[in-house]
């Protein structure tokens, strides 16, 4: 039989096992051994919603950035490459938070703050106003806020992480509606020139990410309102958006027939407007004057999050065939040579 020629040796196989890391606020990852490149999905924090005079607007969404083979970044673009790490080695890891919703008509809203790991930074949503009260009225950022006042477009997003907010229009009293808050995987709802009744308007939807297991959406924008009233519910776009707010003034701040919906029956209170969902990069939702509540805040946004995975490594150890010669004389003299 042929003899295997050589120092004998101690062969090292097995597998370091796939890890998943969410982070939910600000941390450390402190990588494995054999870890040399890492999957990630990044969510900036939302923008928080308007309250206007003439109508309320959506936060946008937080900035989106993924890697994960065959999925989807924010704004329509591709997955990015893998991120290369040293195994072993701890990385800051940076969750954004979500912007606060304007706590009154005469205040923006404030965008969200950026998420961060490795070099690799996302862009917070963008708040939006009133030009009524300020001028410009409306933020880009990683998705831009939606428009409010007489007709402000909305804000823009940030390439492949976001899409733009919607437009407003108000011709009177009775006439208006908000734009909706972009998201990550699609633009927010504007109010048409042709508006009739006081509208809300949809959030632009996230995207989904199965890096954890199950899809999951996140980023999506915050919906808007109308002025005194919202006839119509503006939704949240899937992925954590808030509504915008929904209600009818009629001095009571309750909702009459024929304005009730399923959702918001007759003689039930108004909504205010809903805060992005924590840990999505969700938009907060928009609201006006008119509320139950006096002078109500918009929706603040939601605070994003970072999501790293580390594949499954297969090592096999101790396999070396080189030697020198002083390694071969010591190993023959020790009787180590096969």
């Amino acid at each position: 039989m042929p003899r295997l020629i050589g120092a004998a040796q101690t062969v090292t196989s097995g597998t370091q096992s796939e890890q998943i890391t969410t982070f939910n606020s600000t941390g450390t990852l402190n990588t494995q051994p054999r870890t040399t490149e890492v999957q990630y999905v990044i969510v900036a924090g939302g923008g928080g919603g308007s309250c206007g005079g003439l109508n309320g607007s959506g936060g946008g969404a937080g900035g989106y950035r993924s890697s994960v083979p065959s999925e989807s970044s924010g704004g329509g673009a591709s997955a990015e490459s893998l991120s290369p790490v040293n195994g072993g080695s701890p990385y800051p890891v940076v969750v954004g938070a979500g912007g606060g919703g304007a706590p009154e008509p005469q205040n923006f809203s404030t965008a969200g703050a950026a998420s961060s790991f490795n070099g690799i930074s996302t862009v917070g949503g963008g708040g939006t106003g009133d030009r009524t009260y300020s001028n410009p009225g409306v933020q880009n950022g990683g998705s831009g806020g939606g428009g409010g006042g007489y007709g402000d477009a909305g804000g823009t997003g940030t390439a492949n992480q976001g899409y733009a907010g919607g437009a407003a229009k108000y011709t009177n009293g009775s006439d208006n509606g908000g734009g909706a808050g972009g998201g990550a995987g699609g633009v927010g709802e504007s109010c048409p020139p042709s508006v009739s009744g006081n509208q809300g308007f949809d959030g632009g939807v996230g995207v989904a990410s199965s890096i954890t297991g199950s899809p999951v959406y996140r980023g999506g924008g915050g919906g808007s309102c109308g002025r005194f009233r919202s006839e119509n519910i503006g939704l949240g776009g899937n992925g954590g958006g808030g509504n915008g707010a929904y209600y009818f003034s009629d001095g009571s701040g309750d909702i009459p027939a024929p304005h009730a919906i399923p959702t918001h029956p007759s003689g039930s209170s108004g909504t205010v407007a809903q805060a992005g969902t924590a840990n999505t990069g969700g938009g907060g939702g928009g609201a006006s004057i008119g509320t139950p509540a006096a002078n109500p805040a918009g929706g603040n946004g939601g605070s994003g999050v970072v999501i790293i995975k580390e594949p499954q490594v297969n090592f096999v150890e101790g396999t070396s065939s080189c030697w020198d010669l002083r390694q071969v004389f010591r190993q023959v003299k020790a009787g180590d040579w096969v």
